[in-house]
């Protein structure tokens, strides 16, 4: 594998962050931190404490993963669309690189910029709510999965989008309303039990659920079901890369 294509994909994407820096990174700190406001400050005032930890510090993995989840998907759906909209990624097909040097250079710089905004509001969030990671290792491996897969789902999604408004079709319709229902807000156990069940189909309880524990040593699924399910969508996202590249869906006229 040559590693400078590579590195090249990697760096211009990355100089684009920092371009749009406003846009990429401030703007989803701002978000998030209103969310610690609002659900901190409104909420947390009637509920003080959700499995031993305050109401405010509970919410934390959830909004982490929230933003995760939706910036790795729109970070990795723009960064292979636009050349797919300019028709620069013709040249890219024709030049002496394989699609795995293609997937890297894409999928490693948008998980990167993921990664790197899930740090950010991390340390953030310590100016809200006091903040403990139980395990460390598990809070690290469960971000950088999580950033990784979702960033190949945005890579198979802007290959895709015909037009700029299906980018924001799938995070908008799909990935936030199943983050909001998948517990980030709120423990299932304080739910009914046939709403238990019904939450427990959506994947994202899983990946929240997980990242919780890593904070708090808590959860509402086992610790194995969470790394099966990250490890299981890993899989079905690589699995679709390798058809698209082989078929040449939506890549060759």
């Amino acid at each position: 594998m040559n590693l400078y294509p590579v590195r090249a994909i990697y760096m211009a994407e990355m100089a684009r962050t920092r371009r749009t820096l406003l846009q990429s990174i401030v703007s989803p700190v701002i978000s998030t931190s209103l969310y610690f406001v609002v659900f901190g400050a409104a909420i947390g005032s009637r509920i003080s404490e959700v499995d031993g930890v305050s109401y405010g510090a509970f919410i934390v993995p959830g909004l982490i993963m929230l933003m995760l989840l939706t910036q790795s998907v729109s970070n990795a759906s723009f960064g292979i669309f636009f050349p797919k909209f300019s028709g620069s990624i013709y040249e890219l097909l024709s030049a002496p690189i394989s699609y795995l040097e293609i997937v890297l250079g894409y999928v490693g710089a948008a998980a990167s910029k993921s990664i790197l905004l899930g740090l950010i509001i991390l340390a953030t969030s310590g100016f809200f709510v006091p903040l403990e990671v139980a395990h460390p290792f598990w809070m690290l491996t469960f971000l950088v999965l999580t950033a990784i897969t979702f960033s190949l789902l945005g890579f198979i999604i802007g290959i895709w989008a015909e037009g700029f408004d299906r980018l924001q079709l799938v995070p908008l319709l799909v990935i936030t309303p199943l983050t909001f229902l998948g517990g980030s807000f709120y423990s299932i156990d304080m739910l009914p039990p046939f709403w238990q069940g019904v939450t427990l189909l959506n994947p994202v309880v899983y990946l929240v659920s997980g990242f919780r524990w890593s904070f708090y040593g808590i959860s509402d699924v086992s610790l194995g079901a969470s790394v099966a399910m990250i490890c299981l969508f890993l899989a079905a996202c690589l699995a679709t890369i390798g058809w698209i590249f082989r078929t040449g869906y939506r890549l060759k006229p």
